[in-house]
């Protein structure tokens, strides 16, 4: 984000985990940041590691150890939440921990993902439903099921 013409990440650059993500879907995207290859300089992130089970947290860790001496410049980052700090992924790489503050105000935030997710020419464009042309948009709502 130093940049704003830095890309966002790639879709082979961000495992978003949840607790149904699989021992083969941590394996594959470990894989690809810890085995070298011709794709240059990616940094990958693994967001809310914490919620994965604790077998595949366990079988990612086995993984992690047998596949880092392929690498030693690999660029991983691991999100958890911090009030979940006692699952085993945060445990486990806790020598590592770096509390995290975004250190870039929110509207320069804002301004550095609007130019990323605008859509260009919005003609026949689904993105023409959300504001200024934005591909991305988030629907909420305080009462649940009122139909987003």
């Amino acid at each position: 984000m130093n940049s704003p013409g830095e890309p966002l990440p790639t879709f082979d650059e961000v495992l978003l985990c949840t607790p149904q993500t699989s021992a083969e879907q941590v394996g594959l995207f470990l894989r690809r940041c810890l085995i070298p290859c011709r794709g240059g300089e990616k940094i990958y992130s693994m967001l809310y590691a914490d919620e994965l089970s604790y077998e595949v947290s366990c079988r990612a860790e086995e993984l992690f150890q047998s596949l880092q001496h392929y690498n030693s410049a690999y660029r991983l980052i691991i999100l958890c939440n911090c009030e979940r700090e006692h699952s085993y992924i945060p445990s486990v790489f806790s020598q590592y921990k770096v509390h995290m503050i975004p250190q870039r105000p929110l509207p320069e935030i804002q301004q550095y993902l609007q130019h990323h997710y605008r859509v260009t020419r919005p003609s026949g464009s689904a993105a023409s439903v959300f504001k200024d042309n934005m591909c991305v948009g988030i629907v909420s709502s305080k009462r649940a099921g009122v139909g987003k």
